[in-house]
């Protein structure tokens, strides 16, 4: 008989031998898009162009670190996932960066177990462990963060392409919900507020199972976002393991000491992802890799202008529109050569060069929106996801209908002054296909030369495929 998963606190508190876990069989998670070449359709794609202006997005990404664990993304072997920790002491060096974390840093991490059969469905145990490297007691905050299971948390279900959120229960999949918990300023109850870690010691900051139940094949993934602040400098690990079992079979979560263990003893687990197109090659297919390693930049902060001598952005021309490019890497950049992917400060040979997706970074964009015409005008912001392009073709191109396969879904938070003064905010979930071209997240009429503020933020979630667009339109 199994008992329930116990929160995080109960996890740590209550004794090994007394807990046991609740598994449950799963649907397999998506695999993420951005190495895979376009897949050819039996029925030819009937494309639209949009004659528009697509510009570089102001602003740059913070020089806050992320701990960015994701490969590889589907574990069958125990080990190093990722490891900030000392190469002392270690049996296999290789597999720790030693890069230390002190004042705001961001953990973000999302693994995949999968069984083919019965011998392999022993439940997958995912640990981030963090140490103190100093004499004093380091003090660990958690400002906001969530982790999730596909199954049971969050399946990827079938939603319309817009709906509106307020409340937070709207998600498909769990990059979905953990951006939306975070860009709603929330910490999930599993995880702690603090943790006071002594000097020159370890704790585990999580310590939760990713099960991929009896009926098998089956697979699970859980997806997790931490924004932290630490008082002192502390090293950070993401580390996998079956659990143990005992010896009636019983399985147990793991304790501090067994993680300390695969820390100590273990290599990277596996198997490995793609290893990633050397830079500035000419590959056919370019590979971008998986993540691990500590990317920079946990947000991206601008006020969308005219140019940095204006504090306005003056509205298209009836019947126009011009687009600003999101998470661009650099085969989609769409003319601009501007590529936002975040660079690494410390990653594996065998993982991606740079974090491309930016995955659970924040976009936080300001549209100070100006009508210098002398008639009213009706105004739109609309995201939408074009047909990747790197180079500039005078326009966006779509499919209608759009592409079968799924490239983003998540969360948008729109604030604006509607046309009678009152202050919004919206919550709408966006689900967008390949050459979708999206519907509006806010229509506002401005008078002639009225100006009005549009606030835009969203993490860009994880099973997402970038890149996508943010279009200002005027309405004919």
């Amino acid at each position: 008989m199994f008992l329930p998963i116990f929160s995080l606190a109960q996890v740590i508190a209550a004794p090994p031998a007394r807990q046991q876990l609740l598994i449950q069989p799963e649907v397999p998670v998506p695999e993420n898009e951005l190495d895979l070449p376009p897949q050819p359709s039996s029925i030819p794609l009937k494309t639209v162009m949009m004659r528009q202006q697509v510009r570089v997005l102001p602003g740059q990404l913070d020089n806050i670190p992320v701990f960015n664990s994701n490969s590889p993304e589907v574990v069958q072997t125990e080990g190093i996932l990722l490891s900030t920790f000392p190469q002392q002491s270690k049996q296999v060096p290789s597999a720790h960066l030693n890069f230390p974390f002190k004042g705001r840093f961001d953990i973000f991490a999302h693994h995949i177990a999968k069984a083919a059969n019965r011998s392999q469905t022993r439940t997958l145990f995912q640990g981030i462990i963090v140490y103190n490297p100093n004499s004093e007691p380091v003090t660990l905050n958690i400002l906001q963060g969530a982790s999730y299971l596909t199954q049971p948390d969050a399946l990827f279900v079938d939603l319309p392409s817009y709906l509106e959120n307020r409340f937070g229960t709207v998600f498909a999949g769990p990059g979905s919900r953990i951006t939306s918990d975070v860009l709603r300023g929330h910490r999930q109850g599993i995880l702690p507020a603090a943790i006071e870690i002594p000097g020159n010691q370890s704790r585990m900051l999580m310590n939760l199972p990713i099960p991929v139940g009896n009926v098998t094949p089956s697979s699970n993934g859980r997806s997790t976002l931490m924004r932290m602040s630490s008082s002192n400098s502390v090293y950070v690990a993401s580390l996998a393991m079956f659990a143990p079992k005992t010896k009636e079979g019983v399985e147990q979560y793991p304790t501090l000491e067994q993680w300390e263990n695969i820390l100590t003893t273990k290599g990277l687990a596996g198997p490995r992802d793609l290893t990633p197109s050397a830079i500035g090659s000419n590959a056919e297919q370019k590979i971008y890799g998986r993540v691990a390693g500590v990317a920079e930049g946990s947000q991206w902060q601008a006020k969308i202008t005219d140019s940095s001598r204006t504090d306005y952005l003056t509205i298209p021309k009836r019947g126009e529109e011009f687009s600003y490019a999101l998470s661009t890497t650099d085969t989609g950049t769409f003319g601009t050569g501007q590529i936002q992917s975040a660079k690494m400060l410390a990653r594996y040979p065998d993982t991606a060069y740079f974090a491309h997706g930016n995955y659970g970074i924040q976009y936080s964009l300001s549209f100070p929106l100006y009508n210098k015409s002398r008639d009213s005008q009706s105004v739109s912001i609309k995201m939408q996801t074009p047909v990747k392009a790197n180079t500039e073709s005078g326009g966006l191109t779509f499919y209608d209908p759009p592409e079968n396969r799924i490239f983003f879904r998540g969360t948008v938070r729109v604030m604006f002054k509607d046309d009678a003064g009152k202050t919004l905010t919206r919550y709408i979930h966006i689900v967008q296909r390949r050459g979708q071209q999206g519907e509006p997240l806010v229509n506002v009429n401005l008078k002639a030369g009225e100006r009005r503020l549009v606030q835009v933020d969203f993490l860009y979630p994880p099973d997402a495929t970038p890149p996508q667009v943010l279009t200002v339109r005027s309405g004919n």
